[in-house]
């Protein structure tokens, strides 16, 4: 009742546009699956579509529903905002595969005249080249995550919607480099060694560790923000704080253990060929019957 009070008074729709850009994206994603699955067995599972749409969802949830609108209220809506779009949204849109749906899912006159010559020019395949190394994909998500909480610039943030949401966009985008790297959703990724992966995986959890223990310990309120702002669910601004804290240790290492435990019992398994990503292959395996495909395609 309370989320959805604050959410009538602060939002009384549902922000629009957020809505038409992720209907649009679900839309393309889906034409493009339904055109390609014919001819590529490899993408015919509905693992992949329930994926990236489970990622859409995520977005929406953080940015577009009620828990949006409760973010300036308590730190602890404003972490788990964080988390699902880094922790959720991002590897859940990259296991979809989308390339090559979201690619063929536009106009065939939008393909050849927009599409390909943008991402053949070389300025865009240069960047496209850097932003895909593993150490770029590490350094910019940590960056992002720990750079908007720094008080003064998460501050800026919650005062200022436009602000506002270039700080849950670029949560989404760091999100996406970082999963990069371990989902390889191109064939074309530069791969990780296989025991680098769950090295930079535990590598992240330090700075994420370090920050959640800051803000679970400390006898003062970090974000003075919150100091003034109405109170709910029986919290004060540090008892907030705390919880926001906790939330962003557990929800961290889960999200990140998981794949490293993942990736390491492929690597030490010896009675089989490694898979060239066995964290979607796991997650392949446990959702949908094995044998639907046996390579990797976009």
């Amino acid at each position: 009742m309370i989320l959805a009070r604050e959410f009538a008074i602060k939002s009384p729709g549902v922000p629009v546009a957020l809505a038409v850009a992720l209907a649009a994206a679900a839309l393309v994603y889906c034409r493009g699956w339904f055109r390609v699955r014919r001819r590529l067995r490899q993408i015919a599972s509905p693992w992949y579509p329930s994926a990236f749409l489970g990622g859409l969802l995520a977005v929406w949830i953080a940015a577009g529903s009620p828990l949006a609108a409760c973010d300036e209220y308590l730190l602890t809506f404003h972490m788990v905002q964080h988390l699902l779009l880094t922790a959720a949204a991002a590897p859940l849109i990259l296991l979809g595969a989308p390339a090559l749906p979201l690619l063929h899912g536009f106009p065939g006159g939008v393909r050849a005249r927009g599409l390909a010559p943008l991402l053949r020019w070389p300025p865009v395949r240069a960047l496209s080249r850097a932003l895909g190394q593993p150490a770029v994909c590490w350094t910019m998500a940590m960056v992002v995550f720990l750079g908007w909480h720094i008080p003064a610039i998460f501050e800026l943030g919650h005062r200022s919607a436009p602000w506002h949401a270039l700080e849950h966009a670029s949560f989404l985008a760091s999100g996406l480099l970082f999963w990069w790297p371990i989902i390889q959703p191109l064939r074309s990724t530069p791969a990780l060694p296989r025991w680098s992966a769950p090295l930079y995986l535990f590598l992240a959890t330090l700075p994420c560790d370090a920050l959640s223990a800051f803000l679970a310990f400390s006898d003062r309120v970090v974000y003075p923000a919150y100091l003034s702002a109405p109170r709910h669910f029986g919290l004060s601004a540090l008892q907030d704080q705390e919880y926001a804290g906790a939330v962003m240790w557990l929800v961290v290492t889960i999200a990140y253990v998981i794949p490293a435990a993942i990736i390491t019992i492929s690597v030490l398994s010896p009675q089989r060929k490694h898979p060239s990503n066995p964290l979607r292959e796991t997650l392949r395996a446990i959702a949908i019957r094995p044998g639907v495909g046996e390579r990797e395609t976009s």
